[in-house]
């Protein structure tokens, strides 16, 4: 089954926990690949690892 957010890449800011976490699991559900940003890294890595271990396509950047 396809969804609308099949192929794209999304961006999510302040996605280490909280709202931008939920946006960022929502988004990758909904079939996108999710680039998660946030300032703190170990919080960031693991919400990356959660995704890619729930079979997702995301990475994890740390903005300064």
């Amino acid at each position: 089954m396809t969804t609308a957010l099949d192929g794209k890449v999304a961006l999510v800011t302040g996605a280490g926990g909280g709202i931008g976490l939920a946006t960022a699991e929502a988004i990758a559900e909904a079939g996108a690949s999710v680039v998660l940003a946030d300032r703190d890294e170990e919080t960031k890595g693991k919400a990356a690892e959660g995704l890619r271990a729930a079979g997702r396509n995301a990475i994890g950047v740390t903005v300064t």
